[in-house]
């Protein structure tokens, strides 16, 4: 499928969505919309850390994306108790032709059964949970990713979901990923999971827990209070038996002729958030968070991970074969983007606005264990049917802080969405 032939159809699925939403109430038989997306994102690489060392020796071992232009179209269609999300894309770079080509994906696509206080449903769909903004420990379905610079529809996961609803009470049992291999490693492992809430006045309790294929069982609690008009506090805790995370073989020489790096567990996982968000009149709002994550790695093995990084790099400076040394420097690199914190403290603030239309909005990710920081601000306009956003982001800190290191040391994106 070629460029033109993507955007055509896309073209045809607003139209025909919008056509069908221009029916009489009388003829229609459910519900369409969705929107087109155009998205230009651009990064700067990196000077230090091990991706620009591997690149420096050899050119293009660790890749890193051009200027892109993004175009997606995003429809949704419900009705008889189908409910489905679907996205097509199309992505150009710079650098000359589509680097993946056209992809097309199921952001959601199941079933549901309405019974009174029990609602059932079964198929691809997005259960997302927990109080958190930053973080999320009990995101124990979906799994999501926290603090994207670009916000889209998550892709959903296969799952089997009973609920129940009272007037202050509900309760959810899922099981996730019921047809993958017991081996398969944090979200696609096959789960079942539990959730339970209770509103008692201005508090929301929650309760939650998993038992995993090969993970085994955890469990946790999350609290969400309205103090009054302008605060709210919540706070999250989960203990874990295992999680899957990466790890290096302790055997591995300074120079490997295979990765190093391979999956592994971490064992009595236990992680933890608490923040809040007061809200002036004003609509100017402040969010702080902190948590620490027992899943990411510890301090320890980002010493190990740095000392790595400095006894492959004296070896190129002793005459080893530099794509030797640049395999195992991109190796290395790969170690920064497995965990979703890569340090287990983490703190994290945001300052945003509504005004009218405009919602600027400014946040940093902070790390105490070497002084690293991800300093973030987007500024958005929303109309009727059309959103315009740009965002940058900026990774930072000490030569030796982690965040200092990743490949990208700054990215920027520009948004223009129109929703049919």
């Amino acid at each position: 499928m070629n460029a033109h032939l993507l955007c055509l159809l896309a073209l045809t699925l607003g139209g025909a969505a919008v056509a069908q939403a221009q029916d009489s109430t009388a003829q229609v038989s459910g519900q369409f919309s969705g929107q087109l997306r155009g998205l230009w994102d651009t990064q700067q690489a990196n000077t230090g850390g091990p991706a620009a060392q591997a690149n420096t020796l050899r050119a293009g071992v660790v890749p890193l994306s051009d200027n892109a232009l993004v175009t997606e179209a995003e429809l949704r269609a419900s009705g008889k108790g189908i409910t489905g999300v679907f996205t097509l894309q199309f992505q150009h770079q710079d650098a000359g032709t589509t680097d993946t080509g056209n992809k097309a994906w199921v952001n959601e696509l199941y079933a549901s059964h309405d019974a009174g206080a029990w609602q059932f449903s079964a198929g691809k769909k997005i259960v997302a949970w927990d109080v958190g903004y930053g973080f999320r420990p009990n995101d124990m379905v979906q799994q999501e990713t926290r603090r994207a610079l670009v916000s889209s529809t998550p892709e959903g996961r296969p799952l089997l979901v009973a609920e129940h609803f009272d007037a202050s009470t509900a309760w959810s049992v899922v099981w996730v990923q019921p047809t993958a291999s017991a081996a398969a490693p944090g979200a696609q492992e096959p789960a079942l999971a539990g959730r339970v809430y209770q509103r008692n006045g201005a508090a929301d309790w929650y309760g939650f827990a998993r038992v995993g294929a090969h993970s085994g069982a955890g469990a946790g609690a999350a609290l969400a209070w309205v103090a009054n008009e302008a605060l709210e506090l919540h706070g999250s805790v989960r203990y874990a038996g295992q999680m899957d995370n990466q790890v290096i073989n302790p055997g591995s020489p300074a120079l490997s002729a295979s990765n190093p790096w391979q999956p592994g567990t971490v064992r009595h996982v236990s992680q933890a958030l608490v923040g809040g968000t007061w809200t002036h009149e004003s609509q100017l709002s402040l969010l702080a968070e902190a948590w620490f994550d027992g899943s990411a790695p510890s301090d320890a093995q980002w010493d190990n991970w740095a000392q790595h990084n400095h006894q492959i790099g004296t070896l190129a400076t002793l005459g080893a074969p530099a794509a030797a040394v640049a395999g195992n420097l991109a190796w290395q690199a790969q170690a920064l983007g497995y965990s979703q914190n890569l340090r287990r403290s983490n703190v994290y603030a945001r300052l945003s606005w509504q005004k009218d239309a405009w919602q600027p909005a400014l946040d940093m990710l902070y790390t105490p264990a070497d002084r690293g920081r991800v300093v973030t601000a987007a500024l958005t306009w929303q109309g009727d049917r059309v959103q315009v956003q740009g965002s940058w982001r900026a990774y930072g800190g000490p030569a030796d802080a982690v965040m200092a290191q990743l490949p990208s040391h700054q990215l920027a994106n520009v948004t223009l969405t129109w929703a049919f």
